[in-house]
């Protein structure tokens, strides 16, 4: 485990996540980006990260779907959905399918960077228990 959280931010728009990728490294996370659900499931391939931050509307597949299937292959990674579109239905599909949480853009950089550690904690908390319980 790191001694930092390892973010993927996984947006369509470039200059979003670019600028988001610098302001995470200023703030000492170890961060990458990518351009797409598919970019994001081959870099999961390559790396391990502790939190993803996954846009809502991505062409090919979108951030609902990308979510499921990142729970389903990788549990232990927190899912932190951004979007700049708010819905009240896909803020109860994002929860259910095991979203940790749901924001809008813009974000506040120190909100964001706030929920980032919160969910990084949640999955150290989480991989411990799963330690002692062995």
């Amino acid at each position: 485990m790191s001694a930092r959280p390892r973010v993927l931010i996984v947006d369509d728009e470039e200059r979003f996540r670019t600028t988001l990728r610098k302001l995470l490294t200023v703030r000492e996370m170890e961060a990458a980006d990518v351009g797409s659900a598919k970019d994001a499931f081959s870099e999961m391939e390559k790396n391990s990260y502790d939190v993803i931050l996954l846009d809502v509307k991505m062409p090919e597949m979108n951030g609902i779907e990308a979510l499921g299937r990142i729970k389903k292959e990788h549990p232990d990674v927190e899912v932190i959905i951004l979007t700049g579109h708010a819905s009240v239905d896909a803020a109860v599909e994002i929860m259910k399918l095991g979203g940790y949480e749901y924001l809008l853009k813009p974000c506040p950089i120190d909100e964001l960077a706030g929920k980032i550690e919160t969910a990084w904690e949640r999955k150290i908390a989480r991989a411990k228990r799963k330690t002692e319980g062995s």
